[in-house]
């Protein structure tokens, strides 16, 4: 009888010491974290600021790598496929988790069932910034330049369906005003193209263009916050502009391929909360214009919801199809 009982107790020591190895052995190697857009735009900049941290809290190496393509889809697609053991994320923004369910009728992922929610890291209101040689240098003198010259004005876009793109539809709508939509493969290449003069006018995400802004690349001409944004406190909000109800904040979240083991998921939640609230990330991303929003999974979750029921309606209203 005591020789059993002291197996029972040497095997339950082994099943312990196996989890604890196993729980303390992730990660084992480099993480990458899938970003579906190329460099330079708000996705990448926030994963790349907050993996920084995660990184060194996991201490391993996080491997960034850009996947553009279909606002955001054929990255997210790629994450969806890789193997659910954490060694694989996406952060992206709320065109790929909350507006292309919407804008594409067969769309390959679905990202409330085929996704482990994470974190949904930050916010930024948009910003309306034109060229520097674009004529006009206020929303009133926009709208004006549009009604004189229907369909003649670009506005360049990180894609179909991103949220600049959608955006700019309401602007539209509010304003009575048309314009040449552009999509671009992310909002990188459209601020890009913005700073040479080769398209007009765009909404942004603040913290994508506040550097450019600042050093007079860009001009802004309005945030689409609720009130003025505190890293550019001289533009004005759409409010103040004269366009009413175009409050629109885009957002940039993580997520893993659906089921990842319990141990994995709670950890990756834990160090991306912590990584996006570490003082000295926390003020980076202030400085450009970020809000550090750091829910956790089942918050996120709930949010995503809401996202994806407002953006439908949006998508539907303004008769929107993916180009």
């Amino acid at each position: 009888m005591r020789s059993i009982a002291s197996g029972l107790l040497a095997v339950a020591a082994l099943v312990t010491a196996t989890a604890a190895v196993a729980q303390r052995e992730y990660p084992e190697r480099n993480i990458s974290v899938i970003v579906p857009f190329p460099p330079g735009g708000a996705s990448d900049i926030t994963a790349r600021l907050v993996t920084t941290k995660l990184a060194e809290r996991l201490k391993q190496t996080v491997v960034i790598d850009n996947r553009a393509g279909a606002n955001g889809a054929l990255g997210a697609q790629a994450m969806r496929q890789a193997a659910p053991d954490g060694y694989t994320l996406l952060v992206g923004s709320i065109g790929v988790f909350a507006i292309n369910p919407a804008l594409y009728k067969n769309l390959r992922y679905d990202p409330q069932k085929d996704f482990d929610l994470l974190s949904q890291v930050v916010r930024t209101p948009n910003v309306l910034v034109a060229s520097p040689s674009f004529p006009a240098n206020s929303v009133g003198e926009l709208i004006e330049h549009l009604k004189k010259n229907p369909g003649k004005v670009t506005f360049a876009s990180s894609g179909t369906g991103s949220s600049d793109h959608l955006t700019a539809a309401l602007f539209w709508q509010k304003t009575g005003t048309s314009g040449i939509h552009v999509p671009y493969k992310g909002g990188g290449p459209a601020i890009n193209d913005l700073i040479a003069g080769h398209a007009n006018v765009s909404f942004q995400n603040l913290g994508a263009i506040s550097q450019h802004v600042k050093s007079g690349r860009l001009k802004a001409l309005a945030v689409t916050s609720d009130g003025r944004a505190a890293t550019l406190p001289d533009v004005p909000s759409m409010q103040e502009a004269g366009v009413k109800d175009l409050v629109v904040y885009s957002w940039q979240a993580a997520a893993a391929p659906s089921g990842l083991p319990p141990a994995v998921k709670a950890k990756l939640e834990a160090e991306l909360v912590a990584s996006a609230n570490a003082a000295d990330i926390k003020a980076k991303f202030e400085a450009i214009g970020f809000d550090v929003v750091a829910s956790n999974g089942e918050q996120f979750a709930k949010f995503l919801a809401a996202e994806i029921a407002r953006w439908k309606s949006v998508v539907e209203t303004g008769n929107i199809t993916a180009e």
